[in-house]
C-alpha cells in the first residue's frame, strides 16, 4: 500500500514537471496534469492540497540536489578556490541534469515573476555562498559589480537550458550541446573573463563619473541577492 501512495505522488510530480516544463505553470491546469499521471483530482489534494504547493514540491525535488551538488563541489575545491572552480560547481550541477529538468528551470529562468516568486527560495543560501566566494576569488570587485554578473550569468543558463536544442541548426553542425562537459567548459571560460573584466565607469548627469561599485545592489524581492551591504 505504502509503494502504491508513493507510486501515486510520484506520477503526479513527474506529469506535472514535464507539463510545467513544456507549457509553463500558468497554461497548465490541474486538468493536464491528472490527465497525464492518469489519476483523479482526488490524489492531487491529497498529496498536495494545492496547485502552488505542487508547483514548490516540483521545484525543491529537483533544485534540492542540484544545490546540494553546487556546495559539495564548492568545498571540495578548498579553502580557496579559482574562480573557475567557483563557476564549475555553479553551473555544472544544473546544466548537467537530464532534459525535463533543464526544461523545468529554463521555464522559471527566463520568466521574472516565477523566478522571484517561486524558484529563488530555492536557491537564496546557495546563491550568497558563491557569491561570498567570488568576491575571494576576485579582489576588489564590488558587491554590486558581483550582483550585476551572477545575474548575467543566470541569463546565461537560462539561455542554454531553454536553447541549446536548436544549437545545431543554427550553428550549421558546428555546435554540439550533448557534449555537455564541453558546454560546461566553454560557458565557464565565458564567465571568469566576464567577472574578471574591469568595473565599468558611468557619468553622470552633471559630468562627473560614478563608479560602479557605487552603484547600490537591488533589494527587491527575488533579486539574486539582497542583503549585500556595500562597502566598497
Amino acid at each position: 500500500m505504502i509503494s502504491a501512495v508513493a507510486d501515486t505522488k510520484t506520477r503526479i510530480l513527474e506529469a506535472a514537471e514535464k507539463l510545467f516544463g513544456s507549457k509553463g505553470f500558468e497554461s497548465t491546469s490541474l486538468r493536464d496534469i491528472t490527465t497525464q499521471a492518469h489519476v483523479n483530482l482526488a490524489a492531487v489534494n491529497y498529496h498536495f492540497q494545492s496547485k502552488e504547493s505542487l508547483i514548490d514540491a516540483v521545484i525543491e525535488r529537483r533544485m534540492a540536489p542540484v544545490n546540494k551538488r553546487r556546495i559539495e563541489m564548492l568545498e571540495a575545491a578548498g579553502a580557496a578556490p579559482t574562480l573557475e572552480q567557483i563557476l564549475e560547481a555553479f553551473v555544472s550541477p544544473l546544466l548537467n541534469q537530464p532534459t525535463l529538468p533543464s526544461l523545468l528551470a529554463g521555464q522559471v529562468l527566463v520568466d521574472p515573476k516565477q523566478f522571484a516568486e517561486r524558484f529563488f527560495k530555492h536557491l537564496a543560501d546557495a546563491a550568497q555562498r558563491f557569491a561570498n566566494a567570488i568576491q575571494l576569488a576576485v579582489p576588489g570587485l564590488s558587491n554590486s559589480e558581483c550582483f550585476w554578473r551572477l545575474h548575467f550569468a543566470g541569463g546565461a543558463m537560462a539561455h542554454l537550458l531553454r536553447s541549446a536544442d536548436f544549437l545545431p541548426a543554427m550553428s550549421n553542425g558546428l555546435c554540439d550541446p550533448t557534449d555537455r562537459k564541453a558546454m560546461v567548459a566553454r560557458l565557464v571560460g565565458f564567465l571568469a573573463a566576464g567577472f574578471r573584466a574591469p568595473e565599468i565607469q558611468f557619468p553622470r548627469e552633471n559630468g562627473s563619473v560614478l563608479p560602479s561599485s557605487a552603484v547600490k545592489p537591488s533589494t527587491a524581492p527575488g533579486s539574486a541577492i539582497t542583503d549585500f551591504s556595500e562597502t566598497n
